[in-house]
């Protein structure tokens, strides 16, 4: 239930247009049953600072976001796409511990220009994101702050007990297994 990793892309060499669905592409293990994890793709300013946007209810939104439980991973190849992995979520596949796995995750449709000089990052978390600088807003029909979620959190112990869900996620990175983001990049 962690803070993660984050991945950052080279400076930008020119301003580039990432417009539609994008898809992550990694393996995993865990040392319990099951893992959530939490996609966050982001974009840096040259002097480190993650740039966050107004949302559709949330002051403080990434670019896009994404979650898949590892237990859920079952995809259906019929219906995915290569930037829309389709989940049938009709069987639970609980992990086994230390045992390798490779998940397909679907972050939701963006559209911006990323200035040249400006990063790409893609965070890897163990629970929603937030961003640092959110200074507590709320709405009255909410019961947590807006700090980039919205009101759409994964924090009940009834559905994410400790511990499952507090294990240690490993991510397998090789030459042989690089795992991917594929980005809509717009020419």
């Amino acid at each position: 239930m962690g803070g993660g990793l984050t991945f950052l892309s080279a400076p930008m060499s020119s301003d580039t247009e990432i417009t539609g669905p994008s898809a992550l592409s990694l393996t995993i293990s865990s040392s319990t049953t099951d893992a959530d994890l939490f996609i966050v793709l982001q974009v840096f300013s040259p002097e480190g600072e993650e740039l966050v946007f107004q949302g559709a209810i949330d002051p403080h939104t990434p670019i896009g976001q994404g979650w898949l439980r590892a237990s859920h991973r079952k995809v259906d190849l019929a219906l995915s796409e290569p930037w829309r992995p389709y989940h049938t979520h009709d069987e639970i596949q609980p992990l086994t511990p230390g045992e390798h796995v490779t998940l397909e995750i679907e972050i939701w449709p963006t559209s911006i220009v990323v200035p040249a000089g400006y990063q790409i990052g893609v965070s890897v978390l163990g629970r929603d994101y937030e961003n640092p600088n959110a200074i507590g807003q709320r709405q009255s029909n909410f019961k947590n702050e807006l700090k980039g979620c919205g009101p759409f959190l994964h924090n009940d112990e009834r559905d994410r007990p400790t511990n499952v869900f507090n294990g240690t996620t490993t991510l397998h990175i090789s030459p042989d297994n690089p795992g991917f983001v594929l980005l809509p990049i717009i020419p």
